[in-house]
Formats: structure tokens, C-alpha cells, sequence
């Protein structure tokens, strides 16, 4: 007779489909790694393009999500500081300044031309919607109308034929993010 595992999961069990715990265990390994200073490349950025397989009986999508959020936070507070004192706080504000230029920049080109476009007959992102968001987050920028982090994090797009390329879509978001946290 084999010995049954009793280890407690890491997070609640999803009734149906959720994250693969194998994935998620492996990826939360390698984050107490980084953050114990075992792994000096990983940080917010690896944090949040964190993604699993979907599993029957995996984990609760939600609750991982929330986890991922704060240790994002964390690591971004943790690099903030480090680049504080490395360029001082004026030129660590100035960087993050060309930065949030940089995604106006690219957020201020008109409907339809803000990314690139893929095939008409492969799916991106819907034009309408990010165009939609990327509003949002021009008036963000511009205006600081109120956008939280967690809605950028959380944003989610319709497929659509001849979408945006998702990979650009994505890139910018990131450094939302990014900009977000780091004059919080």
C-alpha cells in the first residue's frame, strides 16, 4: 500500500476547472527564490505575465489571481526602492515621466492605429474595446481620472478577426502597470 500525499493546498481546490497547482506551486517556488535573492531576474514583470494551464480540480482562478496582485506589489515596491537608490528619486521620476510619455504617445494615435494589426484571418484583440480602454488611460495620464491598477491587471478583451496584435496590446499594458506602481 502506498502513503497518500496530506500536504494542504496552497490555495482553495476550484470546483470545476482552475489553475494547474503543479504550475502554480512551481511558480510560487521560484518567487520566494527571487525574493530571498536566488533569483535576481525575476521580479513584478515575471509576476504578472505569470500564466497556467487550466485543470479540472485545479485552483481557484480568483483567489491565485488576488495572491499574484499582492506579490506583484511587493516586488515592485522592492524594485521602486532599489532603483530609488541606485538613480535617486528625481531621475528615478523622470524615467518613469518618459515612460508614461511614451505609452501616451502610443495610446494617443487614433481609433484603429493604436497597435498593430494582425491577419484578417487570425484573432487579436478587439479595436473597439482596447480603443475604448486606451482612452481611459489617456485621461488617466493626462487628466489623473481615476483608473486602478487592478482594472489594467484585469482588463480583458473580446477575440475579434483582424485585432490588435495581442502581444503590443499586452506590452503596453504591462508598462501601465509598471508606471502605475511606481508612483504610488
Amino acid at each position: 500500500m502506498s502513503a497518500m500525499s496530506t500536504t494542504t493546498p496552497a490555495f482553495p481546490v476550484a470546483k470545476r476547472r482552475g489553475y494547474s497547482h503543479d504550475q502554480v506551486d512551481s511558480f510560487l517556488a521560484r518567487a520566494r527564490a527571487a525574493f530571498d535573492g536566488a533569483d535576481v531576474g525575476f521580479g513584478a514583470a515575471q509576476v504578472r505575465r505569470a500564466a497556467f494551464d487550466l485543470v479540472q480540480g485545479g485552483y481557484e482562478i480568483a483567489v491565485v489571481d488576488e495572491a499574484l496582485e499582492r506579490l506583484e506589489n511587493v516586488f515592485a515596491e522592492r524594485e521602486r526602492q532599489e532603483a530609488r537608490s541606485k538613480f535617486g528619486d528625481s531621475e528615478y521620476l523622470d524615467r518613469m515621466k518618459a515612460v508614461a510619455q511614451e505609452i501616451v504617445d502610443r495610446l494617443g494615435r487614433g481609433d484603429g492605429e493604436r497597435f498593430t494589426r494582425v491577419s484578417p484571418l487570425t484573432f487579436g484583440y478587439s479595436r473597439r474595446e482596447v480603443d475604448r480602454f486606451s482612452r481611459r488611460l489617456i485621461r488617466y495620464f493626462e487628466d489623473s481620472a481615476p483608473v486602478a491598477v487592478e482594472e489594467v491587471r484585469r482588463v480583458t478583451f473580446r477575440p475579434q478577426r483582424g485585432g490588435y496584435a495581442e502581444d503590443q496590446v499586452d506590452a503596453v499594458l504591462d508598462a501601465v502597470v509598471e508606471v502605475m506602481l511606481a508612483v504610488r
